[in-house]
């Protein structure tokens, strides 16, 4: 069986008077998650049935509550962000600063290389998926190569076309 939850007293008070006086849907959550199983001895199943949460997440509405009786910074401040990350974005971008000038001069950003790139400053094998996502991170995109060389002389190649033979070995006319 599960241990009763127990708070301060002075805080369960709090949470049943702020029932009544909660401005937003969250404040009266988490005066619910600590006035039901504290103030009215409901379990803490029973109260996330109640108001619609998980149990984990009514537990996690006491905290922010008692945390917020206390003066204390919420604990929500602490969610999201890159929890499995191998190197940091900073990091990612300058491993990725000279291929990305390669592509830009006309060059083709080519995967392998990047991967042994990658591997060598995490010190370990990854998947190929995870480079492909660290370039989606950093906007790259799968380009075309562009239309024209970049070192064309249209000049040089009109009079090509002025001056050169067809197949048969006549000068156009």
């Amino acid at each position: 069986m599960a241990r009763k939850p127990s708070l301060d007293r002075s805080v369960v008070e709090l949470a049943v008077k702020n029932l009544g006086t909660a401005k937003t849907a969250d404040e009266l959550r988490q005066a619910q998650a600590v006035a039901f199983p504290d103030g009215y001895g409901i379990d803490l199943q029973r109260t996330a049935e109640m108001i619609g949460k998980s149990r984990t997440s009514v537990a996690r509405l006491r905290n922010e509550f008692v945390a917020g009786a206390k003066g204390e910074k919420p604990l929500r401040s602490t969610w999201g962000g890159r929890r499995r990350e191998n190197i940091s974005r900073e990091e990612e971008e300058a491993l990725l600063l000279p291929f990305f000038e390669t592509a830009k001069k006309g060059g083709i950003l080519v995967v392998a290389p990047v991967k042994k790139a990658y591997e060598r400053t995490v010190g370990h094998k990854v998947p190929e998926s995870t480079i492909y996502r660290l370039l989606a991170r950093h906007d790259w995109r799968k380009l075309a190569p562009d239309k024209r060389h970049p070192k064309t002389d249209p000049l040089a190649q009109e009079e090509f076309k002025k001056n050169s033979t067809t197949s048969s070995g006549r000068k156009k006319s």
